[in-house]
């Protein structure tokens, strides 16, 4: 949005969230080039981003549209985020960039194990490998 002139930030906006909402990569790659085509005369910047980031706006399409939602959330990020501040919080001032490496990094494989362990996964294997 940082390209898209300031007065017409909601519009385009708006724009760029229906390519988000087509039913299958196809839909949305017509999409997208809609929008870039209604964009050119008015947001020609916002349009060439757009346009050449194509590939990457619409990898998602890639896996099974089941998957969509959790592909779009930040949720495991943010959580694993928050745990992270809690277990270093509790440490207090830390010594040096090592010390912080190692905290977070051995905290980081404690919660890989017990992801393994009990078997939580995000996204179920079997569901991908379709």
């Amino acid at each position: 949005m940082g390209a898209a002139p300031h007065q017409q930030r909601q519009l385009i906006a708006s724009l760029i969230r229906t390519i988000f909402v087509q039913p299958d990569h196809d839909a949305a790659v017509a999409q997208l080039r809609a929008v870039v085509d209604q964009l050119e005369p008015t947001a020609p910047g916002v349009a060439n981003r757009l346009a050449g980031k194509e590939a990457d706006l619409l990898a998602y399409t890639g896996v099974p549209p089941a998957h969509w939602s959790k592909i779009g959330s930040n949720n495991p990020i943010e959580r694993l985020n928050r745990e992270l501040k809690r277990r270093t919080d509790v440490v207090g001032i830390l010594p040096d960039a090592a010390s912080v490496i190692r905290l977070v990094g051995a905290l980081l494989v404690e919660i890989n194990d017990e992801m393994i362990a009990a078997d939580r996964r995000y996204i179920a294997a079997a569901s991908v490998a379709e």
